[in-house]
């Protein structure tokens, strides 16, 4: 059932993945979070993909964390088993390699708003509301609420949420920077995807390192993206093909400078 949670369905360039547990408003527990990570596993893998729709079936976009999932949790597993997974399965999801655009079909509270700012853009549909309420429940934003929201919108704006608990509409939250358009309820997937067409006629290897670019400017995990960024540029080197022929056939490297 929770792989069932997590659908992928592909179109050409453009993947679309579905968080499908409308009857919980698409609300997380541990196995949808498992199965949110190995569903990023799969489109990274899929060569011929060059950017990802993330939306939710129904009437929301995600809920965020389904408190019965967490509410019996001891400290110490909600701190490991649930606040830091979930961590890092959001971060699996912003550093994707192809561009992902959230579709926000419905409501994005709590870790359903942390689940769309790990997108690179958000497109979201005029009746939505979009919030943080994690503090009236006596919790904090644990999924990177005060974390990557902070850097890609700003800490006060993410004050507002946290602290004063206020929600915001679609046209509010574009004012803000928080979506990046709005459109009228029930076009946002047709919006996605015409915004999905046009990054996918675009350079995929430019697309790719441009994100890599952009996220060390940005402050985000700057270690990964000078790696990864390096080791592509090496990649393509003569030296590289050397080192690896010369290790194959047992002998000194013989190294020329080529790139």
């Amino acid at each position: 059932m929770s792989e069932e949670r997590i659908q992928i369905a592909v179109d050409g360039p453009i993947a679309t993945m579905t968080v499908a547990r409308p009857d919980k408003l698409n609300a997380f527990d541990i196995d949808m979070l498992k199965a949110l990570a190995a569903a990023c596993d799969t489109v990274e893998v899929m060569r011929d993909v060059r950017v990802l729709i993330l939306t939710g079936e129904g009437k929301a976009f995600s809920a965020g964390g389904d408190i019965k999932a967490w509410g019996g949790m001891d400290a110490a597993a909600f701190g490991h088993d649930w606040v830091r997974f979930g961590h890092r399965v959001f971060e699996r999801l912003a550093t994707l390699r192809m561009p992902v655009i959230a579709a926000l079909n419905g409501h994005a509270l709590g870790g359903g708003l942390e689940l769309a700012a790990a997108a690179d853009i958000r497109i979201a549909e005029s009746q939505i509301k979009i919030g943080l309420p994690e503090t009236s429940l006596g919790m904090v934003p644990g999924w990177s609420g005060t974390q990557r929201l902070v850097v890609r919108f700003g800490a006060q704006i993410v004050r507002r949420m946290v602290l004063g608990g206020e929600m915001f509409t679609a046209e509010t939250a574009k004012a803000e920077g928080l979506v990046d358009g709005v459109v009228e309820t029930g076009t946002v997937m047709q919006a996605a995807r015409d915004y999905a067409a046009r990054v996918a006629k675009r350079g995929p290897a430019a697309l790719e390192i441009s994100k890599l670019m952009i996220a060390s400017a940005n402050g985000e995990d700057n270690g990964a993206a000078v790696e990864a960024l390096g080791s592509i540029l090496v990649a393509k080197t003569g030296d590289l093909r050397e080192g690896v022929a010369a290790f194959s056939e047992k002998r000194e490297a013989q190294f020329k400078g080529e790139w």
